[in-house]
């Protein structure tokens, strides 16, 4: 089930649907001790920056962006033959020269420009929350999976050493067996309105190009070039924003991927605004020695009212509650409690290696070192999903048994139909 593109035919027309490459994992080469990857940037004002300003020192063949203001120096100072507006002719007039892709553009854009590099034999480092819908992420899973393209999901907090010890001592049964787990973004933002008032696109920006699969509306600073977050059509609010991070913890630490069922309440949705407040609740099946877990996603200001209940302070981001005690944490700090009871724990010796550097990881792994990076798209690819079917319960109302396999929100028609997108026309895909 893989969407397919002739690269020549998409660049004159845009157009999705048309005969697949075959490039697939026929492009991957060795590299020399001392050889640098050449790498491509999609994206590179905002996140793009951070992840230009870490990755420039390899060989950066292009950059791509849709406002060269915006894209600031790592645009403006760039090589004009290495400089594009639109990734569609960046891909396919730089292809020989392009070992891998770097993706830094607003959730609605994810997953074009890393469709098209997966399928030309790159490999891809993308911006969570990897995709728009729980659709294009299966999609990009797949295709990575079957290409043997190593992928690399910028979850950067993955690599903190904290998030490896807490991932030990839940491992280890330091709390006992955990059936109960509480998620946090300690955040009110959401509901952005429009502005009032007609303004005119700037002279930097190709606006048509930052639109890309979305129907026409128009130029509102209030959502290019950042509030576009909190907008349904181009974002995923704050759990597309926080979710592939928070949630890391708990699918890492628990070895969680697919949920069963899937709820999620809170104040009444708006049809084209993010929600300043949610709780989303989703079931993941007993595995292997691991009982069942329901894990509740927070949106709130000042944190869930468990914390309150439990009498646990709010300085973290995660709540694990076990069958002999309990373990909040955040990115960078981790408590044990009842802290009497801990006192005198001794946590286990640390037995998951140190990350090089996040993205590191990526660029080793595409010169060939055997370690995949840790957050590629087979374990990131179910979290993400599992973040996005949180938004759809919460748009539609529904709550729904969810069936991985065949994508289906069972007997939940509105949830349903947010599953796969309606791509405008130009932009479609056919699978």
């Amino acid at each position: 089930m893989f969407a397919k593109m002739t690269r020549r035919s998409f660049v004159k027309s845009a157009v999705f649907g048309l005969a697949g490459l075959k490039s697939g994992a026929a492009m991957a080469r060795t590299y020399s001790a001392n050889e640098k990857l050449n790498i491509a940037f999609v994206g590179v004002g905002g996140q793009g920056q951070d992840n230009y300003k870490d990755m420039r020192r390899e060989n950066v063949v292009a950059v791509c962006d849709v406002d060269f203001e915006r894209g600031g120096p790592a645009y403006r100072n760039f090589e004009k033959s290495g400089q594009f507006t639109d990734f569609r002719r960046m891909m396919d007039k730089m292809h020989p020269a392009i070992d891998a892709v770097v993706i830094s553009t607003p959730d609605h854009t994810h997953f074009h420009p890393a469709y098209m590099a997966l399928d030309m034999g790159k490999h891809v480092y993308l911006e969570k929350p990897l995709a728009h819908s729980v659709w294009e992420t299966r999609i990009l899973t797949e295709l990575a999976r079957k290409n043997k393209r190593v992928t690399q999901l910028g979850a950067q907090r993955h690599a903190f050493p904290n998030m490896r010890r807490v991932v030990e001592l839940i491992q280890k049964g330091a709390i006992g067996e955990v059936a109960e787990v509480h998620s946090w973004i300690d955040s009110e933002r959401g509901m952005v309105p429009r502005v009032p008032d007609e303004h005119p696109v700037p002279d930097t920006l190709d606006y048509e190009l930052w639109l890309g699969p979305v129907e026409h509306q128009p130029y509102d600073p209030n959502i290019t070039p950042y509030g576009w977050r909190f907008w349904w059509d181009f974002g995923t609010g704050e759990t597309g924003n926080w979710g592939c991070h928070i949630l890391d913890i708990p699918f890492w630490a628990l070895d969680l991927d697919y949920p069963t069922h899937v709820s999620a309440g809170g104040p009444q949705p708006h049809p084209e605004m993010t929600p300043k407040e949610f709780h989303a609740t989703l079931d993941f099946p007993a595995k292997g020695d691991r009982s069942a877990v329901k894990l509740h996603w927070h949106q709130i200001k000042g944190g869930p009212q468990i914390l309150r209940e439990l009498k646990v302070p709010a300085d973290g981001n995660t709540l694990f509650i076990g069958s002999k005690g309990m373990l909040l944490c955040g990115f960078k700090n981790y408590r044990l409690l009842p802290a009497d009871k801990y006192a005198d724990f001794e946590g286990p010796k640390p037995f998951i290696p140190e990350s090089p550097g996040f993205r590191q990881e990526f660029i080793n792994a595409c010169k060939g070192d055997a370690t995949p990076p840790t957050c590629n798209f087979d374990y990131t690819g179910p979290m993400a999903e599992a973040v996005l079917l949180a938004n759809n319960a919460f748009r539609s109302g529904d709550e729904f048994d969810w069936d991985h396999k065949t994508m289906t929100c069972k007997n939940a028609p509105t949830a349903q139909a947010l599953v796969k997108p309606v791509f405008k026309k130009g932009w479609e895909v056919t699978v």
